[in-house]
């Protein structure tokens, strides 16, 4: 069974960083295609970072390479290191997994499992 788990969420100031958690179960996360999403109320899903399934990783431009992921083999969990954050990164983040191989999409439709979520609110 299929399972995320994020954590790691929470308050920091502008200029701050956050390490984000996702415990997965059920996925062979060296070859899995799991992405971190994050979404503002009223406005789309989007793709942060991505790894693809042959374990590179994609990148959103407009994160400009603060954000990057990190793989626990041992532990089956991925994360998601956030650096230099700035307000407008503030939303909910989910981390995604999609059970057709291949490379990264910012379609969520293409990711059928889904964490809860884990806030991060950024204040300036």
């Amino acid at each position: 069974q299929v399972q995320l788990v994020e954590s790691g969420g929470g308050s920091v100031q502008t200029g701050g960083s956050l390490e984000l958690s996702c415990q997965t179960s059920g996925i062979v996360i060296t070859t899995a295609l799991l992405a971190w999403f994050r979404q503002v109320p009223g406005e789309k899903r989007q793709m942060v970072e991505c790894y693809n399934d042959d374990g590179t990783q994609q990148h959103r431009k407009e994160i400009q390479g603060r954000f990057t992921m990190a793989k626990d083999l041992d532990k089956k969990i991925i994360y998601l290191r956030m650096n230099t954050l700035k307000p407008e990164d503030s939303a909910t983040y989910y981390c995604a997994y999609s059970i057709y191989p291949g490379t990264c999409s910012d379609n969520p439709a293409v990711y059928r499992y889904w964490g809860q979520g884990t806030q991060v609110t950024v204040s300036s």
